[in-house]
């Protein structure tokens, strides 16, 4: 797949985060991995982004991520294309997108760096460097320590002629706004905060109307529905969903520290599709909070 043809199925469709598969050891679960692959491709999402966010990247070691990768693309070939997530220290960033591009994934989603604060400069030499080491499509994600600008973005955006994608995870309207007013029609665009469907109208109000969805993991019908009301401007289907169900989710989600991926894992537990433990920092969702995601996801019906 060529970067171009990356950024076109960026720019259309709801995207998601598979979780990763551990065993009750906290090891890698290929066979758990590729049935949790098949069972969510039919849904219809336009792409999967293996060993992103939601897949625990941060928690990953460099001798099982290509296992994962080419899991995912094995498991998914000729069905929905894979985006690799790659991140961290530069060089290790660089080793990982050049593992997903030996596997045969489609692209990689470059995930911020590694703990220290770095300045514009810095940044743009990091995601330069990533770039140039592979020849498929490249996404940026401004989140955290990765906080791109537009000016930045520019000068990469002439440097590397694959970096094709653009997610934002900070939720800063006017600086999202001030960069599609500069770039444009150069980048997909793709709304990546946590829960995403809470801000998906107003990313769509700005010209940014993709997202990627965590929920897609356990109530992908529900994740769908809500992805085709915010195409159709279905205000009503919107609002009933986000009362609902992801207002009192997201109520869930903020008791802890890391619950974003915590409670997704709980969520495929609880609709038969669990993925294991999370691995530490995270710690997983207390029975009493399970009891509270469990009588949400009951009141959506069948998946």
């Amino acid at each position: 797949m060529t970067p171009q043809e990356l950024k076109s199925i960026m720019s259309h469709g709801l995207l998601s985060f598979p979780l990763t598969d551990f065993d009750a050891q906290g090891n890698f679960n290929p066979r758990g991995y590729a049935e949790r692959l098949e069972w969510l491709a039919p849904y219809g999402a336009s792409a999967l982004f293996a060993a992103g966010g939601t897949g625990e990247f941060f928690s990953l070691t460099g001798d099982e991520y290509p296992e994962i990768i080419q899991t995912a693309v094995n498991t998914c070939r000729g069905k929905v294309p894979i985006i690799a997530g790659a991140g961290g220290p530069t060089r290790f960033a660089i080793q990982c997108a050049q593992a997903a591009e030996r596997a045969g994934a489609h692209g990689v989603l470059l995930l911020p760096h590694y703990l220290t604060e770095a300045g514009q400069e810095g940044l743009i030499a990091h995601v330069e460097q990533v770039c140039r080491s592979v020849k498929f499509g490249v996404i940026v994600y401004n989140r955290n320590a990765c906080r791109l600008g537009p000016d930045s973005l520019a000068i990469l955006a002439e440097r590397c002629p694959n970096l094709v994608g653009f997610k934002d995870g900070i939720g800063d309207i006017e600086l999202m706004s001030s960069i599609y007013m500069k770039m444009g029609e150069r980048f997909a665009y793709l709304g990546g905060l946590p829960t995403a469907e809470v801000y998906a109208a107003a990313y769509k109000a700005l010209g940014t109307p993709v997202y990627s969805s965590a929920v897609f993991n356990f109530i992908p019908k529900t994740a769908m529905d809500f992805y085709h009301a915010v195409a159709r401007d279905d205000m009503a289907t919107q609002h009933r969903l986000l009362r609902e169900f992801f207002m009192p989710y997201l109520a869930i989600r903020n008791k802890g520290q890391g619950y974003a991926v915590s409670i997704v894992k709980a969520g495929a537990k609880l609709v038969g599709h669990g993925a294991g433990p999370v691995r530490a920092p995270l710690s997983d969702l207390k029975p009493a909070e399970m009891e509270q995601l469990a009588a949400l996801i009951q009141k959506l019906g069948p998946q």
